[in-house]
């Protein structure tokens, strides 16, 4: 851009061979841009005329590269929050895909999470939008808080035993009266233990039903509905899927149940429900049991 001289008092302050100390003091107004070379005027035929688009060029593409990193940044937090269900939506293009990698730890995929338990071995799936059981998860942090005390225990308490028929791991509906849920138990049995011995997908159901209905509570009675075994070669384990109803004088509830033996371990999952809501919740409780399998270790 050009460099205009101004006067004071109608005194050219173009060069002159004034000294150079009062020159100095002399006011020189720039409007914009580079200075011109001493003796230049604006409207000299041989000044380069920059347009306002060369101009700014080079800002344009320094928006342009800032739009795109945030662009690209947004996206990456977007997916990794899963924001308004980006990636729950991108992953359900692909579910088994995604299933196979277990990002249904995190992300839900067509609707439901999977509860992973590398610890104890074994994983299903479940309704995205249900919740864990907060009692669980209240006796595992006062069982960390005993394990990580140092303090010794008093004097005149005695141990308590840990309760076999205990959860490790439940999930239900937000707000409901818990008689709605799905539950893993894990039990600890002999090594040699084998559920086969129970004389296959009948018998082994049959079992279930007896000890249900001799638990010793008054008027519990279940019924078995349906009962079969489905292999799984490539690990060498059977599971037992089993159907059936429990009826009381206060509740009727209808249960679908795996079960299967390994490493010393007999695992049961059993979903559970008033027979009043099993025709809205049935496909979603044989999807929950199918996906029941346990983990190579």
């Amino acid at each position: 851009m050009a460099v205009r001289l101004c006067s004071i008092a109608g005194t050219s302050l173009a060069p002159s061979p004034e000294p150079l100390r009062l020159r100095r003091f002399l006011p020189v107004c720039q409007l914009s841009g580079d200075r011109e070379p001493s003796g230049a005027s604006p409207d000299s035929p041989g000044r380069l005329q920059r347009s306002p688009a060369e101009e700014f060029s080079s800002l344009a593409l320094v928006f342009r590269r800032r739009l795109l990193v945030g662009i690209a940044s947004a996206s990456v937090v977007a997916v990794g929050a899963n924001f308004a269900g980006v990636t729950s939506t991108v992953l359900g293009l692909a579910p088994k895909a995604g299933r196979t990698l277990r990002l249904d730890v995190l992300y839900p995929i067509e609707g439901y999470s999977r509860c992973w338990d590398p610890s104890l071995g074994f994983e299903f799936i479940y309704p995205a939008t249900w919740v864990g059981d907060q009692r669980l998860l209240y006796r595992a942090a006062g069982r960390a808080e005993l394990e990580r005390s140092l303090d010794p225990p008093p004097l005149n308490s005695s141990p308590r035993r840990k309760s076999s028929i205990e959860p490790v791991a439940a999930f239900g509906p937000p707000g409901s009266t818990g008689e709605l849920n799905v539950s893993v138990i894990v039990t600890p049995v002999p090594l040699d233990f084998a559920i086969e011995a129970f004389g296959g997908a009948k018998g082994v159901g049959e079992t279930l039903i007896k000890k249900i209905s001799g638990s010793g509570r008054p008027g519990i009675e279940a019924t078995l509905i349906d009962s079969k075994a489905i292999p799984d070669y490539q690990s060498n384990i059977m599971y037992y899927n089993l159907e059936f109803e429990v009826e009381s004088p206060s509740f009727r509830r209808h249960n679908v149940a795996v079960c299967t033996a390994h490493n010393g371990r007999l695992f049961t999952l059993n979903a559970q429900t008033p027979e009043s809501e099993w025709q809205s919740v049935k496909d979603t409780f044989y999807r929950i049991a199918n996906s029941f399998r346990l983990l190579d270790m």
